[in-house]
């Protein structure tokens, strides 16, 4: 994502992309007094979609690193701050930031906390609780703050922001829809071009290019060939009768596509339908009790009976929050894949958050087999994202006579 396909025209200058009053009872329920926010994809929600184009992929640069700071006091808005590299100063002369005050002039980790520890200076208020991004804060900027602050206790707000970013705003959903539908198109671009003798890192690269021409950010894929669980991009070659899964990352604008689907290098027999079958409909059960104000548990409630009848291997299911990263709130279940609390489980999900649902079969002689959708809540019920291609996908097994120069 570049700074200008995200920017923020003049006359949102002074006022905040996202609910500062939201923002200001989640902090006071937790004490804090003012925020220092790090990490890339917060800095990003809290500017409005802004990143920095020269650092978007890579943070290091000489002996330290790009780290943007974004400063937020409870209650006051408009004493908010950025801390900028000085080259975010041709951003700020078109006009990108909405932000009061921009510091742009650190060039290393330990010289932005310095700025930033000068900006809490000026506030002039007791800092009793600063909450900062754990581990988005490099430890010598941690360092700065601390023997900076000692009179203040440092706390992780890691959670705070999540909160804040739970529900998506209709502009975040389309992002999220169009990430979606990129990632999905680009595999069903990609399943007809695979023929046996390829391998499984030139099918990824395949995939890599038609989601980069599709305006996404290509993050990674996994991918499983044959009857091997192994997902990593590799030299195994596909053969005639393989089945194969594209499970990738898509990003647009900082918004996460992540979805998986199923291909086969010929037809599948009745056995593969109907292991595909029954992991689609645990997919689709999921989906029903979809809408606003859904108490969390029961997405699982509605697929632990089927999950039950899927007993040729070993199965999982789970369901988690999708926005400007994988697992985000709503978190559903405490024994997923990543370590997290149920914080959702037993809450309402309401109205526009976004939920990947994935179900997996590690097949002991067929192999992997996966669909993972996007679903948004709504206020009637539910919208899927990049919603196509969920069967087999048939790959070509012969190279035509144009291909073949013939």
């Amino acid at each position: 994502m570049t700074s200008e396909t995200a920017s923020n025209p003049p006359s949102n200058r002074g006022v905040p992309p996202f609910n500062h009053r939201h923002l200001d009872e989640l902090m006071e329920a937790e004490g804090i007094d003012v925020l220092i926010v790090t990490s890339k994809h917060n800095v990003q929600y809290m500017l409005g979609g802004y990143r920095f184009f020269m650092f978007d992929y890579m943070d290091a640069i000489g002996l330290s690193r790009y780290l943007p700071i974004f400063v937020y006091s409870r209650g006051r808005p408009e004493e908010s701050a950025y801390i900028a590299n000085p080259h975010e100063t041709f951003e700020q002369e078109l006009g990108r930031f909405w932000v009061p005050n921009i510091q742009a002039k650190s060039r290393t980790s330990t010289d932005a906390m310095q700025v930033c520890v000068e900006h809490l200076r000026h506030l002039g208020l007791p800092l009793k609780r600063i909450g900062i991004e754990a581990g988005f804060l490099p430890a010598d900027a941690y360092l700065v703050l601390r023997d900076a602050m000692p009179e203040s206790e440092i706390a992780d707000a890691v959670f705070t922001l999540e909160r804040l970013r739970a529900v998506k705003t209709a502009e975040e959903l389309r992002l999220l829809r169009q990430a979606s539908e990129g990632v999905v198109d680009a595999m069903l671009a990609v399943f007809p071009m695979v023929r046996p003798g390829q391998t499984k890192r030139e099918v990824v690269e395949a995939l890599r290019r038609e989601e980069t021409m599709r305006g996404l950010l290509f993050e990674y894929c996994l991918t499983t060939a044959g009857t091997s669980f192994n997902r990593a991009p590799s030299d195994q070659v596909l053969e005639e009768g393989d089945i194969m899964s594209l499970d990738s990352g898509g990003n647009y604008r900082g918004y996460i596509g992540d979805l998986c689907r199923m291909g086969i290098l010929g037809e599948p027999d009745a056995e593969l339908r109907e292991l595909l079958e029954q992991i689609d409909e645990i997919q689709l059960a999921a989906r029903k009790p979809l809408r606003d104000g859904v108490i969390g548990a029961e997405i699982y409630s509605a697929v632990e009976p089927l999950m039950q009848h899927l007993t040729a291997g070993t199965a999982s299911f789970v369901a988690h929050g999708m926005g400007l990263i994988s697992h985000e709130a709503p978190r559903l279940t405490a024994s997923g894949p990543w370590p997290y609390s149920a914080f959702d489980r037993e809450r309402p999900l309401p109205a526009g958050m976004v939920i990947s649902i994935e179900t997996t079969l590690l097949h002991p002689r067929r192999g992997f087999i996966k669909l993972e959708d996007t679903v948004a809540v709504t206020a009637d019920g539910h919208e899927a994202y990049g919603d196509s291609g969920r069967g087999w996908n048939r790959a070509a097994l012969a190279v035509s006579s144009f291909e073949a120069g013939v």
